[in-house]
C-alpha cells in the first residue's frame, strides 16, 4: 500500500504535468495490470507502455514522481513496478 504522506499537496499545479504526458489520451489499461495478469502477457503490455513513454515530454517528471511517492502499480516514466522496486532497493536511504 502506498504511503500517502509522501504525496505532494493536492494542488492542481502539482499534477498539471500529467496533462502533457504522451499517455494523457491513452487507455490507462495500457499502463496498469488487470488482476491476475502474469508472465508474457504482462511483459508485452509493459513493454508497449514503455515505448509510449520513450518520447514523452514529461518522462523525467513522471519517473521522479513515481519514485518519490513509491507508486506501487503501473508503468510510470518508462519504469515498471519491478523496475522501480529495483531502483529503490539500490538507492541509499536519506
Amino acid at each position: 500500500m502506498p504511503n500517502i504522506h509522501r504525496l505532494p499537496m493536492p494542488l492542481q499545479e502539482m499534477y498539471e504535468w500529467q496533462h502533457q504526458g504522451a499517455c494523457a489520451n491513452i487507455d490507462p489499461a495500457q499502463f496498469f495490470s488487470p488482476d491476475a495478469e502474469r508472465g508474457v502477457q504482462k511483459e508485452r503490455r509493459e513493454e508497449a507502455a514503455k515505448v509510449i513513454c520513450q518520447d514523452c515530454p514529461v518522462i523525467i517528471r513522471c519517473r521522479d514522481h513515481a519514485l518519490s511517492v513509491q507508486e506501487p502499480y503501473g508503468v510510470w516514466g518508462g519504469l515498471s513496478e519491478s523496475d522501480r522496486r529495483e531502483i529503490l532497493a539500490t538507492t541509499p536511504k536519506r
